[in-house]
């Protein structure tokens, strides 16, 4: 398996074509994995707000006060949120609108301008498949696109990325009834492949490097029309919700 950087030098816009970049920056083949970060998804979608525009409720005045969090920024966290999970130490883990449980909604300054802030993609399944389709069309190549992000997680420290998109194969392996080694039958192990292949990825793609997309070479993956409603455990056997 090969995993191959893909840069990007221009700062993306609503009007470029990400899937065009992507195929002008690399030479893509059949059976590739792209693996797309986020905030050039949500940037090219117009998820870029001028914070200066936002007008915080007294709920988010309130939980600022507490945490020492700009309230602007929580007015956003709390209108990209179905719900709050958790506050504590300045981070509100909620389930975002499009069911994803992450801190702050995935609301993030980092490589925008000062005063800027990205929210996630409003259906990130939905845009990685308009990329996917995109290609397929273009240069007849079929792919698969994972839309990735960094996410924290209980008990570890460090982040990792973590797909939040995913078009054109299916993000998990279950070995559930398959026999291991000693001859024992598996019963719950199911490997989240998008995820790995987004961590992967991430060791190529930088936060620093302008490399926005990675290709996935040489991994033989099952084909489908998935969701990565897949990956989110229900609640009921979530032992930390």
């Amino acid at each position: 398996m090969q995993i191959l950087p893909v840069h990007i030098e221009k700062e993306i816009e609503p009007s470029d074509d990400i899937s065009e970049l992507i195929m002008s920056s690399s030479q893509i083949e059949d059976g590739d994995i792209l693996v797309i970060a986020q905030k050039i998804i949500s940037k090219q979608e117009g998820r870029l707000v001028d914070l200066s525009t936002v007008k915080p409720s007294l709920l988010s005045e309130g939980i600022s006060s507490q945490y020492q969090k700009d309230p602007r920024i929580t007015e956003l966290i709390l209108s990209e949120s179905k719900r709050i999970i958790r506050m504590k130490n300045g981070i509100l883990i909620v389930e975002t609108n499009d069911g994803i449980i992450c801190a702050n909604a995935g609301i993030d300054e980092s490589n925008v301008e000062e005063g800027f802030a990205t929210l996630l993609p409003l259906n990130s399944d939905h845009s990685a498949k308009n990329i996917r389709e995109k290609i397929i069309k273009k240069i007849n190549k079929d792919v698969a696109v994972v839309i990735s992000d960094t996410f924290g997680r209980p008990f570890r420290m460090g982040q990792t990325n973590c797909a939040i998109g995913i078009a054109g194969f299916s993000p998990i392996i279950d070995y559930e009834g398959t026999q291991d080694t000693f001859g024992k039958t598996l019963r719950v192990t199911a490997i989240a492949i998008a995820d790995e292949l987004s961590a992967a990825s991430e060791l190529v793609m930088g936060k620093t490097l302008k490399t926005p997309v990675a290709i996935v070479r040489d991994y033989s993956f099952k084909k489908g029309d998935h969701g990565t409603d897949e990956l989110i455990r229900p609640e009921h056997e979530d032992l930390f919700r």
